[in-house]
């Protein structure tokens, strides 16, 4: 692999992977402007005063309340932040729409069916419907008058979506589409008042409808019981001969899938926003608890596995947040240049979304597997106590476990990120090939033992494009010895994937501390520093895991041993007490009472 050169404004999804980006051109929470501190500011504070006093109300459902906490909601304008004014909405930017799921993100049930709105129950409209169709609805649903609902997955088609077997015909008039069949798991499905439906006409043409309550034919089921999210609405949608008028064909027929598809980047990416509120949510409360919990005459925080415990999650929401932000100003920037081309509103949002549509898949994962942790260790520092409904971690950890199966599950998403990685490059839209040539001609020669270069975080920088060679080595020798069989070996594809994620994450971490240190000095970074650090030996630790499995599950004899030698060479870092990074970062997490980043 050669030299990576610095990114630029055009980068193209993907490109991270073989370039060295630059720290100036990325976008991180510390670039946030006053008006969007404001607007994280304001979520914040309508989950204190209203969502949180009566959390316990929305768990039992209370008739009611869910739509009246949306409407209040809707009524401050955090139900149309990324609806353009002309639809009745602020028209903000893709970044501060994506704080927006972030700061509401700590809301439980609430933070659940307000991000169903806003996404899969608007989207599809505003971004596929007609002007006719975006007149109708989407100003309701801005404002929240009308509340909006998706309806995809059925009993028998989940992760395969194009499988539903929900159907349409054209009435004997033309007039109408009969709908007939059943979808379940529909989040807001007992209140909504628009839903945007998926079923195949004539069998087998996957389209997108507009059902509206009350529709002749169309019928909700009882409400689920579920394991958390207890306050949403869950439940089965049924259609018998349910009667939809031909103006609510939504897009063109046959091409549903485009829809339900380009909904998912979006929505992936809004689900990393959201879990990365609720980690920040769970982290503070499980801080407070640490402090105030006294065993053994001391308060349990002061004890060096608790400190472990905060510390990696704060050291996980970190790195996290910094490739959710690095990723939505990236979607912005096209969306931006999209526009100003002459691209409609429409296709320049969804284009850009789908440029990016692999970060977006690697930050669902990671999104969703932070909050899982911290929320998992946060019953652990809470005890016996952490497994009572009286503290609400219990809640927080129940509530989570659904964000690893939403919007396409991990396991989908981790295949998914291998595999658009090589389309893209067969398209020609990214050069996999060239620098995993390039991996694979180092890998035979005599290592490079000559002076280093000097500055601050040359090291680092050095270790993340070895990272990057590991991937690249990885998945080209993959595709080289099992080439079309390799979508069968799922392990590797996940190898490679866990192996992406990991390293696409430290260097966005990486980009953020080195314009943090620039710009604050090192002292002033120096915890951030830390976090970076005990980030990046795991990642090392975790790339040569993963390289590991992949290799020693293809490969044989020579070409076996050459790549795990090139794994522990790529692999290697310098020595770092990570324990005592840890310790510092917990006890500034401590000192602040709460995860001040």
């Amino acid at each position: 692999m050669s030299t990576p050169t610095s990114a630029n404004t055009s980068l193209k999804g993907g490109e991270w992977l073989i370039k060295e980006s630059n720290p100036f051109e990325t976008f991180t929470p510390e670039d946030f402007n006053e008006e969007q501190l404001m607007v994280k500011d304001m979520c914040l504070q309508f989950l204190e005063t209203e969502v949180i006093p009566v959390i316990d109300r929305i768990d039992k459902q209370e008739a009611g309340l869910m739509q009246s906490l949306l409407d209040k909601a809707g009524e401050q304008g955090l139900l149309s932040t990324a609806i353009p004014e002309a639809l009745g909405g602020l028209g903000k930017d893709f970044v501060t729409s994506t704080l927006v799921n972030e700061g509401l993100g700590g809301g439980y049930s609430f933070s659940v069916a307000l991000a169903a709105h806003t996404g899969i129950g608007t989207l599809p409209i505003l971004y596929f419907g007609t002007e006719a169709q975006k007149k109708k609805y989407i100003p309701k649903l801005a404002s929240g008058e009308w509340k909006g609902s998706y309806g995809l997955t059925e009993p028998n088609s989940g992760s395969d979506a194009l499988s539903a077997k929900t159907s349409a015909v054209l009435s004997a008039d033309g007039k109408h589409y009969l709908l007939n069949g059943q979808k379940c798991w529909i989040t807001n499905g007992g209140f909504a008042d628009i839903y945007t439906v998926f079923a195949k006409i004539d069998g087998d043409k996957f389209s997108a409808f507009i059902i509206e309550r009350g529709f002749e034919g169309f019928t909700q089921g009882p409400e689920e019981h579920k394991m958390g999210i207890k306050g949403s609405s869950t439940v089965q949608l049924y259609f018998q001969d349910c009667k939809v008028p031909v103006e609510n064909l939504l897009g063109e027929v046959g091409k549903g899938h485009i829809i339900a598809f380009n909904i998912l980047n979006i929505g992936r990416l809004k689900l990393c926003a959201a879990a990365t509120g609720g980690s920040k949510s769970a982290l503070n409360t499980t801080i407070r608890y640490a402090k105030a919990r006294e065993q053994f005459k001391t308060a349990i925080a002061n004890f060096g596995a608790i400190k472990y415990k905060l510390a990696e999650a704060a050291i996980k929401i970190f790195t996290s947040e910094s490739a959710l932000y690095r990723t939505a100003k990236w979607i912005d920037e096209k969306e931006v240049a999209m526009t100003v081309a002459g691209t409609p509103f429409n296709e320049a949002v969804l284009g850009a979304a789908e440029e990016f549509a692999v970060e977006c898949a690697i930050l669902k994962v990671s999104g969703s597997e932070v909050l899982n942790y911290t929320v998992d260790e946060g019953v652990q520092v809470h005890g016996g106590n952490g497994f009572s409904d009286e503290y609400i971690i219990s809640r927080a950890f129940r509530d989570s476990r659904i964000n690893r199966i939403f919007e396409g599950t991990n396991e989908i998403n981790r295949l998914l990120i291998v595999d658009m990685l090589l389309k893209r490059a067969l398209k020609g839209k990214l050069d996999l090939l060239g620098p995993a040539t390039q991996v694979s001609k180092e890998l035979m020669s005599i290592p490079d033992f000559g002076s280093e270069e000097e500055g601050a975080f040359v090291k680092e920088k050095k270790t993340i494009l070895n990272l990057k060679k590991c991937i690249l080595m990885v998945a080209g020798a993959a595709v080289q010895k099992l080439m079309m069989s390799l979508s069968t070996e799922e392990e590797i594809l996940m190898n490679i994937a866990d192996m992406a994620i990991d390293t696409f994450v430290a260097e966005s971490t990486l980009l953020r501390v080195i314009k943090l240190t620039d710009k604050q000095g090192e002292a002033a970074a120096a915890i951030q520093i830390d976090m970076f650090h005990c980030y990046l030996n795991d990642t090392a630790d975790n790339v040569n895991k993963y390289g590991k499995e992949a290799i020693n599950a293809f490969a044989s004899g020579d070409e076996q041993r050459m790549m795990l030698l090139g794994l522990k060479r790529f692999t290697k870092t310098e020595p770092f007490n990570s324990k005592d990074a840890r310790r510092r970062i917990a006890d500034k997490l401590i000192a602040e009472d709460k995860y001040p980043w």
